[in-house]
């Protein structure tokens, strides 16, 4: 859940510090009072892609924010962890954006700068925005596809399908490609056989690589190496060289320990360097014969590295895109020994594999035709609620002839509001008005299976009003028993039923305008005049009446 978020100069905001609580969090204010400035501050921190012109004028920089807890940040530590972040330290993850006015922008989580895309990333796993468009995307296909699919917790099942479909159209892929191969000359297949020959020269995988190109670089400068190494060796063990010194020098440490046995230990010290001395001598010398190659040597290992550099020049400049060019030259020499014998396995597998599309693709579809009756009578109990007593929702699953990405059928949302009139597609029938409540309601109905924590909508309640508008609040209040819920509304029966209560506000009494963000749900006076505002007169002794009446019937009153 969202704890805690601060906002510094965010267009009209100077700076807040906001504490936030469990539940339902509804979000209110005059009529551009400024409340997309919090939404704002909420989709920066999710990864929105921002210009410097949301920064307050006259301040160097816009910076946002936040603290978020997670009971359980096993999924997001995950993600960090891949995306090279430092992981929650008790479950709690700190996010922070700056926009500077003059520097680059800096993003930071869990006190380690990260990226925009792993912003976004994040963003995917603690917040899901619903605007004033979401009901517009419940016309689309894709979107009713999406909803009904999460009813049915189909996802694993979806994704085993799409694999299966990925590899038919790549199985149908290598059979287009195969067939249209023309037929080689017999020079063509004697030049993709020289070129094979001189792939095989060189041992094509990285650790032999890399020892080429060592040996190839030692080669290159032998005899600095050898003059190098050999002259250490005798500065070593040579006649001149420490090593008779050494000798020299551990008789008397030998006579020192007959006339003092306690120097035993140093005596000891003093040999073991002595044999030390001689190892590494004699390693150096080892060294130096070594780098000492004939030339029939030396000359099989410049052929070898002149065919590793020209097929490195020829085919992409990396070990990865030779090894390609390789095997692309071996397939082709393959499928020209028996090209209609190819073609022939090729075309097995591919129907082979769309076999197994198609029996996925089935059981896919029996999945979501069940799935399909339970959204139906689950959203028409939710939808009857928020107005419609004999409204009628039906979910229509078709087959296709062919399987596509997402299965072998379509799925249509019908929609009557009215008895007696038959279900047609929501495109047709539902007004603005009508599209927000039955996606109000298939929320509803979904909410316990979204794993996001953070709920935002905004203005979902635009288009309703009165009785409506408090089964509107019911909704996201049950919507809040399993997640945190923020709510921008201009409804009263809808705010009275939050839990918490922020109130945006605009002050334009100085020399420029500033907005202000503040808690009201711990303050009822206060809660109650914000209410009566939003009935049509916050000093109207019905109106404050009203709203009294209003926050005294729900759960969540304030204090």
């Amino acid at each position: 859940m969202l704890q805690s978020l601060r906002i510094r100069n965010l267009a009209l905001l100077e700076e807040v510090s906001l504490e936030f609580n469990e539940g339902f969090t509804a979000v209110t204010g005059e009529t551009g009072a400024g409340k997309s400035i919090l939404l704002g501050a909420l989709s920066l921190l999710a990864g929105e892609r921002a210009d410097k012109t949301i920064i307050r004028q006259g301040a160097p920089a816009a910076e946002v924010e936040a603290a978020l807890f997670f009971r359980d940040p096993a999924r997001l530590d995950r993600a960090l962890e891949e995306l090279g972040l430092p992981v929650c330290e008790e479950g709690v993850l700190i996010l922070r954006r700056i926009l500077p006015r003059e520097k680059a922008p800096r993003i930071s989580v869990n006190g380690a700068l990260a990226t925009l895309a792993a912003l976004q990333r994040l963003g995917e796993l603690w917040i899901d925005f619903h605007g004033p468009a979401e009901p517009r995307r419940l016309l689309r296909p894709d979107c009713q596809l999406e909803l009904l699919d999460l009813h049915g917790k189909a996802g694993a099942q979806l994704a085993d399908y799409a694999a299966s479909f990925r590899a038919w159209r790549e199985a149908q892929a290598e059979h287009r490609r195969v067939a249209t191969e023309q037929r080689l000359a017999p020079d063509q297949i004697d030049f993709l056989r020289a070129q094979l020959a001189r792939f095989d020269t060189v041992e094509l995988n990285g650790e032999a690589i890399e020892g080429l190109e060592r040996d190839h670089q030692r080669l290159s400068r032998s005899r600095e190496l050898q003059e190098l190494s050999g002259g250490l060796e005798a500065g070593l063990t040579g006649d001149d060289g420490l090593q008779p010194r050494l000798a020299a020098l551990l008789r008397e440490a030998r006579t020192l320990e007959s006339l003092d046995p306690a120097s035993r230990a140093l005596v000891e010290r003093l040999a073991s360097l002595a044999v030390e001395l001689n190892d590494l001598g004699a390693e150096f010398g080892a060294l130096s014969r070594e780098l000492h190659l004939d030339p029939a040597q030396a000359e099989a290992l410049n052929t070898r590295m002149d065919a590793w550099l020209e097929l490195r020049r020829r085919h992409g400049g990396e070990l990865a895109s030779v090894i390609t060019a390789r095997e692309e030259m071996r397939r082709r020499l393959e499928i020209q020994g028996d090209l209609d014998g190819t073609l022939a396995r090729l075309e097995e597998a591919a129907e082979a594999a769309l076999a197994e599309v198609r029996r996925k693709a089935k059981t896919l579809r029996a999945a979501r035709e069940k799935a399909a009756k339970s959204l139906e009578k689950a959203a028409a109990a939710a939808i009857s609620r928020l107005g419609f007593a004999r409204a009628d929702l039906r979910i229509r699953v078709t087959p296709l002839p062919e399987p596509g990405p997402s299965g072998d059928c379509s799925v249509e949302f019908l929609f009557s509001p009215n008895a007696g009139e038959a279900p047609l597609p929501l495109a047709r029938i539902a007004s603005s008005g009508e599209l927000a409540r039955v996606m109000l309601a298939l929320k509803t109905v979904l909410a316990s299976l979204d794993a996001v924590p953070l709920l935002v909508f905004d203005e979902v309640d635009a288009n309703v009003g009165g009785e409506i508008g408090r089964v509107v609040g019911s909704n996201l209040a049950e919507i809040a028993a399993g997640h945190q819920v923020l709510c921008v509304t201009h409804l009263p029966q809808v705010a009275a039923q939050a839990s918490s209560h922020l109130v945006v506000r605009k002050d334009q009494s100085g020399e420029r305008a500033v907005v202000g963000i503040a808690p009201l749900h711990d303050d009822r006076k206060a809660r109650i005049a914000e209410l009566a505002r939003m009935l049509g007169d916050s000093k109207s002794r019905s109106a404050l009446e009203h709203a009294a009446g209003l926050l005294g019937g729900t759960r969540h009153g304030g204090s």
